[in-house]
């Protein structure tokens, strides 16, 4: 996860231990992409659903989130969490 912040990158995941991680460290700069409900997709569709909503959350996820997509919505929670 250092080397995520410390990269500005995003991790993409489907286990859900991420956001506990975050919740118990206060964390406020690092932004995961929860895909547990989708992780059925093929690959190339799972990127591809990904991907098309990154222009949406893009500043959220700059700042620090977690984003979980559902089968039907995506829902954002900004860090840190409370």
């Amino acid at each position: 996860m250092a080397l995520t912040v410390s990269q500005s990158r995003i991790i993409i995941s489907a286990d859900t231990d991420f956001g506990a991680l975050l919740a118990s460290s206060r964390a406020t700069a690092l932004s995961v992409i929860l895909v547990r409900a989708i992780i059925t997709q093929r690959p190339a569709q799972l990127a591809s659903t990904v991907a098309g909503h990154l222009d949406l959350r893009e500043e959220q996820l700059r700042s620090g989130a977690i984003a979980a997509f559902g089968k039907d919505a995506l829902r954002v929670r900004l860090l840190p969490l409370r």
